[in-house]
């Protein structure tokens, strides 16, 4: 399970910085950003189902497409929130261990 955290965090770092790339490249990054938004939509959909996967999906879209966004770690944020900040609801109860006596 670790290694799999592990290598969609690389995935969503190297996303994040071909996203980045394409703005330092005068005059030519704008149109870049044009392709790249609609696969890397995709590739945020993939990487994380489900609701919060498709909303983060149409996020990274907007932040390819408007300009001068590119510097947000749309993917990066995603795998935090994902994996570090997110509480799962119903996790935190009370866990009592029974101690069996014969």
């Amino acid at each position: 399970m670790k290694n799999g955290k592990n290598r969609l965090l690389v995935k969503s770092l190297v996303y994040d910085a071909i996203g980045m790339a394409s703005s330092s490249i005068p005059f030519v990054g704008p149109f870049l950003d044009l392709l790249w938004a609609p696969y890397a939509a995709n590739k945020m959909s993939e990487m994380f189902p489900g609701k919060r996967g498709k909303l983060a999906s149409v996020i990274v879209f907007l932040e390819e497409i408007l300009p001068f966004t590119d510097i947000i770690p749309t993917f990066t944020l995603m795998w935090l929130y994902t994996y570090v900040w997110k509480k799962e609801r119903g996790t935190q109860g009370l866990v009592i261990e029974a101690e069996v006596i014969q």
